[in-house]
């Protein structure tokens, strides 16, 4: 129990934007979307950030793409492709701030507030 509280003392620090703005970072949650992750729990994972399942799929796919060419000897992949996905990550992270902020300013739902 010792170390759990060495890692949680930390770990725990509060997000600087959120103190001095009361808004969310494209960031916040991300820690606690992976915490669920790992417990199995991906709606609550989803919830926290959704970009910590689409990050985990997409480098778990990468990995396997990569094996697959090492082993059956392909050529790299082509860098537009990969270029898209890291897009695709950046709209997911900046929708999820988007919409975090717009419903805590507006309709009070902090869908960060523990426990979810």
């Amino acid at each position: 129990m010792k170390i759990y509280s060495i890692l949680y003392s930390l770990f725990h620090m509060p997000c600087l934007f959120h103190e001095l703005t009361g808004l969310y970072c494209p960031g916040c949650g991300g820690t606690r979307a992976v915490k669920y992750l790992l417990k199995g729990e991906l709606v609550k994972s989803f919830i926290y950030h959704p970009f910590v399942i689409c990050g985990g799929i997409t480098a778990v796919l990468w990995a396997a793409v990569a094996i697959y060419r090492k082993v059956k000897k392909r050529p790299a992949p082509d860098l537009a492709r990969e270029s898209a996905v890291v897009y695709a990550g950046i709209v997911i992270i900046i929708i999820n701030w988007i919409i975090k902020n717009l419903l805590l300013v507006f309709w009070g739902i902090d869908l960060l507030a523990e426990p979810l």
